[in-house]
C-alpha cells in the first residue's frame, strides 16, 4: 500500500479502479506571419465562437447545478472579453509579427503569471481560468471541436480522454480521476455516472475546479505534487476527500475501514435525499432554522452538502490560530468572501476573533494568566487593541458586499462593550466609504450569549443588536463555575442543569420581547434529548456541526 497525502477540496470516500488522464500538450508552434490584420481578424472570430461555446457551458451548468454555479463560466466569457485582454494578444500579432494561437497562449502566460504573483489565493487560483480559456481559444484557432458541441462530438482534455458526458469510460466502469491537473470546463462536463472522485498533482481549494467538485458531490485531493504517477493507471485506489488521504493499493484493514466509512455516509445521503429541501418544521408549523457551525473557508462546503440553511457560527479566530504572523485584511477579506461567495443568499455569521483562554497565539504576546478562561480573551482583546479589530471589521465589511454576511461578538457581559464594538465599526465604515469600497451598509450585528452577566442584561443587549446566539459550552461552564478544559470536573460540568436551561429560556424570552431572534451555536443545539425542550422554548434557529444538520432536521419534522 502506498499512503498520499493531498489537499482535501471536496469531502466523501471514493474506492475504485485509478484511471489516470494523459496530459494534453499544447505546444505552439511560432509562425511568423506577413499580415497581422488578418491574423487579429481570425483571432477575434475564435474569441467569439470561444465565447458562445462558454454560453452552451453555462446553461448546461445551471440546468444541473443551478445559476449560482454557473455563474464561474460568466466570469470566464467577461476573462475572453476583457479589452486588456484583447489588446495584450493583438499587440502580440502586431509587434512581434506573430501567429493568432501563439500570440493567445503567450499572453495567456502573462495574465496567468499576474495573477500566481497575487497575495490573494482566490486571485491566484484565477491562474488556472485564464488558461482555461485561452486553451479554448487556441482548439478553435487549431480547428479542434469543443465538447459542447450540439452533436456532442468532444475534443477538449478530459473528453479525449473519455470521461465526460457523451463520452464513453473503459468498459464502461467508473473510475478514480487522476490527473495533472483538470480545468474548470473540464470538470463541469465530467459524467459523474463514470466518475468516483478525483485527484490531481496541481490546483488549489480556492480553485473553480474545487468548486464544481463539490457542487457534484465528487469526493476530490489536490496537491499530491511528485506523488503523481501515471503508472498508478488500473490500480485499486482509496480517496478520503475529508483528509485528503489516498491509498494506492490499499491493504485488506484500510478496505474494510473505508466500506464501513462509506456505507455510513452512503446512509447519511440516504437522509439527505429524503430531507433535502424540506423546511425544518415540526408537524404543527413550528418553523426553526437549521445552520451549521465552521472554522475553515474549506467547510463551506460541507455546510452546503449537508443542505444546512445557513452558517451560524464560523470561528474566524481559526484564521489567527494557523499562521505565524497577522492575517492581513486582504487575506481575511479573500476567506470570508470565498464563503459568502459559495453560500450564495445563505446567511454566513461570522464571529470575531474569540483568541484567549484554551487558544493561544504566539504573536499574541498575551502574558500568562493564572485563571485564563476568566482573563484577556475575545472581545476584551478586541476593544484594548482596536487596531487589530479594525482590520478584521473592514474584512468582514468588504466581504458583505460579495453575500448574507453578519457579524457576531463573543464573551459580551455589558451593553458599554457592544457600544464600543458598534463606534469601531461605524469607524471601519467610514473609511471604507471614504476609500469608495462598497460594502452593506446595513449588515447584521449580533452578540453571542455565553456568562451569566449577558443573560441578565439579555433585554438592554436586544436593544442594540439584531439577533442573539447561545454559546452554550460558555454558558455552562460559567453559569456552574465548572473549568471546561478540567477534565476531573466533568461530572459536575453539566449541560443539562435547570440552571443552564433556565438561562437558556431567560435569553430566549428576552429576545423575543424586544424582536430579535436568539439560537443556539454550542454543542448542545445537536443534543437530541434536548430537542423538544428547546422547541418548547421557543427557539429560533439551531447551529450545529454540518454532519448534525440532518439528524437534528429529521427529529424536529417529525416532532
Amino acid at each position: 500500500m502506498r499512503t498520499i497525502q493531498g489537499v482535501s477540496v471536496s469531502a466523501g470516500i471514493a474506492i475504485g479502479t485509478v484511471r489516470v488522464l494523459a496530459a494534453v500538450d499544447y505546444a505552439v508552434e511560432r509562425r511568423l506571419i506577413d499580415d497581422p490584420q488578418a491574423e487579429m481578424d481570425r483571432f477575434r472570430a475564435a474569441r467569439d465562437t470561444a465565447v458562445a461555446q462558454l454560453k452552451q457551458l453555462r446553461d448546461n451548468v445551471a440546468a444541473e447545478f443551478g445559476e449560482n454555479k454557473a455563474e464561474l463560466f460568466d466570469a470566464h466569457r467577461l476573462m475572453l472579453q476583457d479589452p486588456d485582454y484583447a489588446e495584450c494578444v493583438e499587440g502580440l500579432i502586431a509587434q512581434d509579427k506573430v501567429n493568432a494561437e501563439f500570440a493567445v497562449k503567450s499572453a495567456a502566460e502573462q495574465f496567468a503569471a499576474m495573477f500566481a504573483a497575487m497575495d490573494s489565493s482566490t486571485m491566484q487560483a484565477r491562474a488556472a481560468d485564464v488558461k482555461d480559456v485561452s486553451r479554448r481559444v487556441m482548439n478553435v484557432l487549431q480547428g479542434k471541436r469543443d465538447s459542447t458541441a450540439q452533436d456532442g462530438s468532444v475534443q477538449c482534455d478530459a473528453v479525449q480522454n473519455g470521461i465526460v458526458q457523451n463520452g464513453i469510460a473503459q468498459n464502461g466502469e467508473s473510475h478514480i480521476i487522476f490527473a495533472e491537473d483538470l480545468a474548470p470546463s473540464d470538470t463541469a462536463q465530467l459524467d459523474r455516472a463514470k466518475v468516483l472522485g478525483l485527484v490531481t498533482a496541481k490546483g488549489s481549494a480556492n480553485s473553480h475546479t474545487a468548486i464544481l467538485a463539490r457542487t457534484m458531490g465528487l469526493p476530490a485531493i489536490t496537491g499530491i505534487g511528485d506523488a503523481f504517477d501515471p503508472a498508478d493507471d488500473g490500480h485499486v485506489a482509496v480517496i478520503d476527500g475529508t483528509s485528503g488521504a489516498v491509498f494506492v493499493d490499499p491493504d485488506e484493514a484500510t478496505l474494510t475501514e473505508y466500506r464501513r466509512r462509506k456505507a455510513e455516509a452512503e446512509e447519511h445521503l440516504s437522509l439527505l435525499r429524503k430531507l433535502k429541501g424540506k423546511p425544518t418544521e415540526t408537524k404543527s408549523g413550528q418553523r426553526v432554522h437549521l445552520y451549521a457551525n465552521i472554522s475553515r473557508p474549506s467547510d463551506a462546503a460541507a455546510v452546503l452538502a449537508n443542505d444546512a440553511e445557513g452558517i451560524g457560527l464560523f470561528r474566524s479566530e481559526f484564521l489567527y490560530l494557523e499562521r505565524e504572523d497577522w492575517p492581513t485584511e486582504e487575506f481575511q477579506f479573500d476567506a470570508y468572501g470565498q464563503v459568502a461567495q459559495e453560500m450564495g443568499d445563505r446567511p454566513v455569521i461570522i464571529r470575531t476573533l474569540d483568541i484567549g483562554a484554551d487558544k493561544q497565539v504566539d504573536y499574541f504576546n498575551l502574558s500568562h494568566e493564572d485563571n485564563p478562561a476568566l482573563g484577556y480573551r475575545a472581545i476584551r482583546i478586541c476593544l484594548t487593541r482596536p487596531e487589530i479589530f479594525k482590520v478584521q471589521l473592514r474584512a468582514l465589511l468588504r466581504a458583505s458586499a460579495y453575500g448574507n454576511i453578519a457579524i457576531m461578538l463573543p464573551m459580551i457581559t455589558s451593553v458599554q462593550e457592544v457600544r464600543d464594538a458598534k463606534r469601531i465599526l461605524e469607524e471601519a465604515k467610514s473609511e471604507l466609504r471614504g476609500e469608495r469600497i462598497d460594502f452593506n451598509e446595513s449588515i447584521q450585528i449580533g452578540v453571542m450569549i455565553e456568562t451569566p452577566a449577558s443573560v441578565i442584561m439579555a433585554d438592554e443587549l436586544a436593544a442594540e443588536v439584531d439577533f442573539f446566539s447561545i454559546g452554550t459550552n460558555d454558558l455552562t461552564q460559567y453559569t456552574l463555575a465548572c473549568d471546561r478544559q478540567n477534565p476531573s470536573l466533568e461530572r459536575f460540568a453539566d449541560p443539562h442543569s435547570p440552571a443552564v436551561l433556565r438561562m437558556i429560556q431567560m435569553t430566549i424570552e428576552a429576545a423575543h420581547r424586544h424582536g430579535i431572534w436568539c439560537g443556539i451555536c454550542g454543542e448542545l443545539g445537536a443534543d437530541l434529548s434536548l430537542t423538544d425542550t428547546f422547541l418548547r422554548l421557543g427557539i429560533d434557529e439551531l447551529s450545529v456541526s454540518p454532519t448534525s444538520v440532518l439528524p437534528l432536521r429529521n427529529v424536529i419534522r417529525n416532532h
